[in-house]
């Protein structure tokens, strides 16, 4: 049986607007861990429902995995995109013959370490790491690829 899920999603990495930056540790990543893959770290991500815009996607993304009201804080579009092959594992959530994925990366910057809410039926824990550790963590190179793009936006050495 095949999935509904559409192959467009967003990414949303959620990071911290961190005075520590100056000593080279700052700004601190969110990332969080599958429960249906324990051991696999990720930022938010999730797949775009029915016609919704992509900046409304995020928003829910984040709410749904974080409890976070991504509205409160500076949600931007970071203009990128990664097309990527589709996780065999994951492929019967997409219809029939679905197997590439198109993800649009977003950045959620917040004033610094907050708490989350999971959801127990998408993720076990989370975890604050430095934008360095937390490239290390995932498991997925485009969402890698995206912690690095930190390095640009927040201009760090």
């Amino acid at each position: 049986m095949s999935g509904k899920k559409q192959p467009i999603s967003v990414l949303v990495v959620i990071y911290t607007d961190d005075p520590s930056i100056e000593l080279g540790t700052g700004p601190y990543v969110l990332l969080l861990e599958r429960a249906d893959h324990p051991g696999y770290w990720q930022s938010v991500t999730g797949s775009r429902e029915e016609d919704e815009s992509l900046i409304d996607t995020a928003i829910r993304e984040v709410r749904e995995e974080t409890g976070l009201d991504a509205g409160q804080y500076l949600l931007t579009d970071w203009q990128l995109q990664n097309n990527y092959e589709i996780y065999p594992h994951w492929r019967h959530r997409y219809p029939d013959g679905i197997t590439q994925n198109t993800e649009h990366v977003f950045g959620l910057q917040l004033p610094g370490r907050l708490a989350v809410q999971l959801s127990a039926r998408e993720h076990l824990n989370f975890q604050w790491l430095t934008w360095q550790d937390a490239a290390k963590k995932v498991f997925s190179p485009s969402n890698r690829a995206a912690i690095l793009e930190l390095t640009k936006i927040r201009k760090m050495p």
